[in-house]
């Protein structure tokens, strides 16, 4: 599958791109497959959750996702402010209307089935999404599984997936007209080198095939929907929802920030507060389940857009066009660790969130202050590199600790590893490529109580209050 800009970059709602967009991005597909026909009516439909989307899914609001696919809606459209109104009617009348279909029984109560048991055999976000006859027979039986930034595949596409060949990326992309199909930082540098290109410029062609002149404006979709996250989370303010009683800090700080600078008494090391506030306003948007944009994924949604806000608003020469030019390199990037890797933190924690979210950041950075593709990859490398075995074990299955303020620490390393990478030649020990294949074995190492089931780590080690 090419792996386009939009693909990394989709605007949906919070708090879970793998927990809450992918249900319900599978509850609407086995809605269309559904109505398609199955030679018997249906009178009721059932969903069970398995693996982490079970252990976390209450704090995820997968519960809640599953519902709104049933009723149709999509992540991008779905007003969030309209969501709790629609799932409290369903919870209140047990029915889902289904067009074409008429009204189905569900009840949440007893038919969204939360399976503590072993996970599904291919990945550990899994769901099984049933219609039901009259007699409760299964007349249609669907598994999905929630891959991580809100891809969600069929269990067949997904085996078909796994079964292809390590190049199919590549000739897949090839065949399609794409330019330059690298499947590999090393075939990115290579076609680079060859074509006298940079990887904005070789990403830009390959988006281009299907978006030709409409690539800027659909850049800039994605840069606004970030900006005004930013600008929401920055003017918000109280408890986030979930239960932990957290309380939203970025309003706070950014205005602690203003009056610093209008009297001119910040510290040098305050750079590193603006960029932390920036990424910490995405994700309080995130954790009360706002609008907001997969970065590779919701967890991870704070430090791309942290550090567009840094290069926009605080380097020398920032431009429109290197912003778009961020996106592009950081989708880059974003793509090549899904490809070779996982950017799932059930499947391989949260180094394959933030830590991937830290790579791309860094990656678009670099590119747009002036980096070669050598320092560019470099810089991902150093930034991934240094998230490498982070757990993923947040505090009551929510969004909110330790991933708001990691977020905050995964943009200040972006940055600083982008000042590393500028500061040398772009030669380096370790590949970007190896790095990407050690977080992998990483986490397949990494005991499932790590992977955001909220079994094990900072999530049973809570404050007795």
């Amino acid at each position: 599958m090419f792996l386009s800009v939009f693909d990394i970059f989709k605007i949906g709602v919070g708090p879970s791109s793998s927990h809450t967009m992918g249900p319900m991005l599978a509850a609407v597909r086995f809605l269309d497959t559904l109505g398609a026909g199955t030679g018997t009516r249906p009178s009721a439909l059932r969903v069970t959750l398995h693996g982490s989307l079970a252990f976390t899914g209450k704090g995820h609001a997968t519960d809640r996702a599953v519902i709104l696919g049933l009723l149709g809606f999509l992540p991008q459209t779905l007003e969030p402010d309209r969501a709790d109104v629609l799932v409290e009617a369903v919870r209140d009348t047990r029915r889902i209307p289904v067009r074409g279909l008429g009204d189905l029984t569900f009840d949440p109560e007893t038919d969204l089935v939360f399976d503590y048991g072993d996970p599904l055999p291919g990945h550990a976000n899994g769901l099984v999404i049933e219609a039901l006859g009259s007699e409760g027979e299964a007349i249609l039986r669907e598994t999905y599984y929630s891959v991580g930034g809100g891809f969600v595949v069929t269990a067949a596409e997904l085996e078909a997936q796994q079964a292809g060949a390590p190049d199919d990326f590549g000739r897949e992309k090839a065949a399609l007209g794409y330019p330059f199909p690298f499947g590999s930082a090393a075939e990115m540098l290579a076609m680079g080198a060859a074509a006298g290109c940079s990887i904005a410029a070789m990403k830009r062609a390959n988006e281009t095939v299907a978006l030709g002149d409409g690539l800027d404006a659909a850049l800039d979709r994605i840069l606004d929907a970030m900006d005004c996250c930013i600008e929401r989370g920055l003017s918000q303010g109280g408890i986030l929802p979930g239960g932990l009683k957290v309380r939203r800090r970025a309003k706070s700080i950014y205005e602690t920030l203003l009056g610093e600078r209008g009297l001119n008494r910040a510290q040098p090391h305050a750079v590193n507060d603006w960029m932390s506030v920036y990424a910490m306003a995405v994700n309080e948007e995130n954790a009360a389940g706002g609008r907001v944009v997969t970065s590779p994924t919701n967890g991870a949604a704070g430090v791309v857009p942290a550090v567009l806000r840094y290069y926009r608003d605080h380097c020398f020469g920032a431009t429109r066009e290197g912003q778009r030019d961020v996106l592009l390199v950081a989708a880059a990037i974003g793509g090549l660790i899904k490809h070779n890797a996982s950017i799932s933190g059930a499947e391989v924690g949260c180094q394959g969130e933030v830590g991937s979210a830290a790579a791309m950041a860094v990656a678009g950075l670099c590119a747009a202050l002036g980096g070669s593709n050598a320092q560019v990859e470099n810089a991902a490398e150093i930034a991934l590199e240094h998230h490498l075995g982070m757990t993923c074990d947040p505090a009551g299955g929510l969004v909110q600790v330790p991933c708001i303020e990691r977020n905050a620490l995964g943009a200040i390393k972006a940055v600083s590893s982008a000042s590393l990478a500028l500061r040398g030649d772009g030669q380096h020990f370790m590949p970007l490529d190896n790095c990407v294949r050690v977080m992998l074995e990483t986490g397949r190492d990494m005991s499932r109580k790590y992977k955001e089931t909220s079994t094990g780590g900072i999530a049973v080690n809570l404050p007795e209050c």
